[in-house]
């Protein structure tokens, strides 16, 4: 999927969503540890959204933050 990906961060709830699409009541949920939540298509099981938990004290840690994912980038050209 060549979407855009959007970065949004929740200060009330404390959780960095990472989108290709805005979340809809279809997409699965699976926990991929470390309290990060991806929301998958149903019908391809590609990841569309990750929810990153608990994000703000990730930045307190000195370990290196890492997601379970992989991403291909390319510069999106706009129009």
């Amino acid at each position: 999927m060549a979407e855009k990906m959007t970065f949004q961060y929740d200060r009330e709830s404390d959780i960095l969503y990472i989108n290709t699409c805005p979340p809809y009541a279809e997409q699965e949920s699976e926990e991929l540890g470390d309290e990060v939540i991806a929301r998958m298509n149903p019908a391809t099981g590609e990841i569309e959204n990750v929810e990153v938990l608990f994000f703000s004290t990730r930045l307190l840690r000195k370990d290196m933050f890492e997601l379970p994912v992989t991403a291909d980038m390319h510069l999106v050209k706009e129009i």
